[in-house]
C-alpha cells in the first residue's frame, strides 16, 4: 500500500496570523515526531495572505487517523479558536496517474 498524501488549508484572520503561525510551527515540530508521519511541511500562501497550508505524507490512513486524535493537534485547534477567517479544509489526495 502506498503512503497517503494530504493538503490542509488554514485561513487566519489578519490580526491573528502571527499567533496562528506560532501555533502551527509548534504543531509541525510535534507532528514530525509521530511514528506514521513521513513528511509534514508548513507554508503560507503567496496568493492568499494569511492562509497557511500543510503538505503532509503519512504511512497510511491509520497514521493520519492517529494524528487527528493527537493532543498536539487538539491544542492547535484550540489555539485557533476565534482566530480563523474560515474553515480548515483537509484534503486527502488520490493519485490521478501512476
Amino acid at each position: 500500500m502506498s503512503d497517503l498524501q494530504v493538503v490542509a488549508t488554514i485561513p487566519a484572520k489578519p490580526e491573528a496570523a502571527d499567533a496562528i503561525r506560532g501555533a502551527l510551527s509548534t504543531l509541525v515540530e510535534q507532528t514530525r515526531q509521530e511514528d506514521g508521519c513521513l513528511s509534514y511541511e508548513l507554508f503560507e500562501s503567496a496568493s492568499a495572505p494569511h492562509t497557511f497550508v500543510t503538505v503532509e505524507r503519512w504511512r497510511d490512513q491509520a497514521a493520519l487517523d492517529e494524528h487527528m486524535r493527537s493532543p498536539h493537534l487538539a491544542e492547535a485547534f484550540a489555539a485557533a479558536d476565534g482566530a480563523l477567517a474560515g474553515d480548515v479544509a483537509i484534503h486527502p489526495l488520490v493519485p490521478v496517474t501512476d
